[in-house]
C-alpha cells in the first residue's frame, strides 16, 4: 500500500515537473526563437569567397586564416598586382570569377569605379573611420594607409660611404646609377603612386623629365611593388622605391634595411577593399562579412601579428611598435581622385615615354 502510495506521488511530481517546463517554454519561446534566429545568421549558408588580392603573398595566410576560424568561412584567392586586379576584372566584365578585390591603392579603386566594375558597399565599421580617408560615393572601403619611402641598404651604403637620399632630386645622382629598383606602374598599385605623386609634386612636364632621368638610374623594373624591396634586401639594388610598411617587412627580418622619407614630401595611399559588381551571388554575404571583418578591430590588428607594419585605420585599432604615424611625416596634399581618374592615361604616357613594358622582373 506505501509503495504504490509513493509511486503515485512520484508520477504527480513527474506531471508536475513536465508542466512547470512546459509552462517555461512559453514564457521564453520568443526570446529562443530570436537566439536561435540570431544563430542561424552567424552561420553563413555558404562557406567560402573568392578575393583578387594585391597584398603580399606572406601576409595572406594570416588574415584569411583569421577569418575563417572567427566565421568558418574559407576563402579561395588569387594573388596579383593591384595593375593586374585591375585588368582581369575588367576582363572578366559582367562574369568575374571573384567577389572582393582586396589591397592595392584607392587609386586603383577609384579607377575601377569608373569603369562600373564596383558595387557600392558602406559598412558599419566605417563609423570608426576618420572621413578623409572615405570614399564619398561608398564604391570603395579604406582599412590602412601608408606613405612612400626609399628603403635603403645600410650595408651598401657603408661600403660605398655614400649617404642616403633625402629628397627625390638626390635618386639622380651618378653614384646610385643601376642601383635603384622600382616597380613597373602598368602593373603596380605601388609605382603608380610614386608616379601619380611625382606629377602631382612637379607638374607634368617635369615630371616626366624627371621619370626619364631617374630610368637612367633604375635597374630593372619589376612587376610587383613587394618586389623591390627584398632586391635590396638581398643585395641586388641599394634602393628600393615602395611604401614604408613594405620597406620595414624585410628590416624586421633581420635583413640591413633603413627606411627614408624624402624630406620635400611624400605621397601616401590609402589601401582599399571593395565588392566587384556582378560577383557570385552565393558568396555575396560573405564578401560584405569579410569587409566588416577587416574594418573591425579584431581584423586591424591582425596586421600587428602579420607583422606588416601597415598602419591600421580604425582608430580604436592598435599599432604596431616602433610605426611613424602618418601625421609625422612630410606627406602633400595626394590627390587619390585625380590619380585614378588618371590613371590610364599617365601609364601609358610612361609606357610612350620611359619604359614600354616589354619584359618585367617578377
Amino acid at each position: 500500500m506505501f509503495t504504490k502510495r509513493m509511486r503515485v506521488c512520484a508520477l504527480l511530481l513527474a506531471l508536475m515537473m513536465v508542466v512547470a517546463a512546459l509552462a517555461g517554454c512559453g514564457s521564453s519561446g520568443k526570446e529562443a526563437e530570436k537566439g536561435d534566429s540570431e544563430d542561424a545568421k552567424k552561420e553563413p549558408a555558404y562557406k567560402e569567397l573568392t578575393v583578387y588580392s594585391a597584398l603580399p603573398e606572406t601576409e595572406l595566410p594570416f588574415y584569411f586564416n583569421a577569418f575563417q576560424q572567427d566565421t568558418g568561412i574559407k576563402v579561395n584567392y588569387v594573388r596579383l598586382s593591384a595593375g593586374e586586379m585591375l585588368t582581369r576584372v575588367k576582363a572578366e566584365g559582367a562574369n568575374p570569377n571573384a567577389s572582393l578585390m582586396y589591397g592595392g591603392s584607392s587609386d586603383t579603386y577609384i579607377a575601377a569605379a569608373a569603369e562600373g566594375l564596383l558595387e557600392p558597399y558602406t559598412s558599419p565599421e566605417l563609423s570608426n573611420v576618420p572621413d578623409e580617408y572615405k570614399d564619398a560615393d561608398g564604391n570603395w572601403s579604406p582599412f590602412y594607409v601608408g606613405a612612400l619611402a626609399f628603403a635603403c641598404n645600410k650595408d651598401w651604403f657603408e661600403k660605398n660611404k655614400l649617404e642616403y637620399p633625402k629628397t627625390w632630386d638626390d635618386l639622380l645622382k651618378p653614384e646610385f646609377k643601376g642601383q635603384v629598383s622600382m616597380a613597373h606602374p602598368s602593373t603596380s598599385g605601388t609605382s603608380f603612386s610614386i608616379l601619380a605623386t611625382i606629377v602631382q609634386m612637379m607638374g607634368e612636364d617635369q615630371a616626366w623629365d624627371y621619370m626619364s632621368k631617374l630610368n637612367k638610374n633604375v635597374r630593372q623594373y619589376t612587376k610587383a611593388g613587394a618586389a623591390p624591396p627584398m632586391e635590396v634586401a638581398l643585395g641586388e639594388a641599394a634602393i628600393a622605391l615602395t611604401f614604408a610598411h613594405d620597406g620595414l617587412k624585410p628590416a624586421n627580418e633581420g635583413y640591413p634595411i633603413e627606411v627614408v622619407f624624402p624630406e620635400d614630401g611624400t605621397g601616401y595611399e590609402v589601401g582599399a577593399i571593395a565588392l566587384i559588381k556582378n560577383g557570385k551571388a552565393e558568396e555575396k554575404e560573405n564578401a560584405k562579412l569579410f569587409i566588416d571583418w577587416v574594418l573591425s578591430q579584431r581584423g586591424q590588428e591582425c596586421f600587428i601579428e602579420s607583422k606588416s607594419n601597415r598602419l591600421p585605420i580604425n582608430v580604436n585599432a592598435k599599432v604596431s611598435d616602433g610605426l611613424k604615424k602618418i601625421s609625422d611625416i612630410n606627406v602633400i596634399a595626394y590627390d587619390a581622385v585625380w590619380s585614378g581618374e588618371n590613371r590610364e592615361r599617365l601609364v601609358e604616357d610612361f609606357k610612350a615615354k620611359i619604359d614600354n613594358a616589354g619584359s618585367l622582373k617578377e
